[in-house]
């Protein structure tokens, strides 16, 4: 063998040895975690005629479940009100197991923060709604999240924050309207 198919080959070894990280996502299950609906005003509140109030909580938080398997749960909040009475409020709890590696750890905050959310939120909004019809009260169809931009301001968060308490999970997003 000649100096030159040596080199090529080493060099071919180091090319994919570089290559060789690969990355890995994969749903292994998404459930429902737990569901809360009251009506503390019920039957008097059905007979309000006024527009109500709607507010709403979203959260997220993740575990280690085993390495690179993870626990992500999606709390979703919603508190409807006419004036100062409570018609309903709900809390889903909808979670997932994710299967994640060969991620930098940037790249895991990324998922865990804005991703993973993303795939959560279409089956807490259909938990959501599905509450309000059993519960006698309109459907309520939640708007669209922009995940990303709420993670985002998250990090900002958590770089000004950093000095003055220690560090939050990245992963750990919330988001109030």
């Amino acid at each position: 063998m000649s100096d030159s198919e040596d080199q090529n080959q080493q060099d071919s070894s180091a090319a994919k040895s570089d290559e060789a990280v690969e990355t890995k996502f994969e749903i292994q299950k998404i459930y429902v975690k737990d569901v809360s609906f009251e009506s503390p005003n019920a039957p008097q509140i059905f007979l309000e005629q006024k527009p109500p109030e709607v507010g709403q909580q979203i959260r997220n938080t993740s575990q280690v479940i085993t390495e690179g398997v993870y626990d992500v749960t999606m709390t979703v909040t919603i508190t409807v009100k006419h004036e100062d009475k409570i018609a309903y409020l709900i809390e889903v709890h909808q979670a997932g197991i994710f299967s994640l590696s060969g991620y930098s750890q940037a790249d895991l905050g990324q998922l865990l923060g804005s991703s993973i959310p993303q795939i959560l939120f279409p089956f807490a909004r259909e938990a959501v709604s599905d509450m309000a019809v059993r519960g006698g009260f309109p459907s309520l169809l939640l708007p669209a999240v922009n995940f990303s931009g709420v993670y985002q301001d998250h990090l900002r968060q958590m770089e000004e924050q950093a000095a003055a308490s220690p560090p939050a999970s990245p992963s750990d997003a919330q988001l109030d309207s």
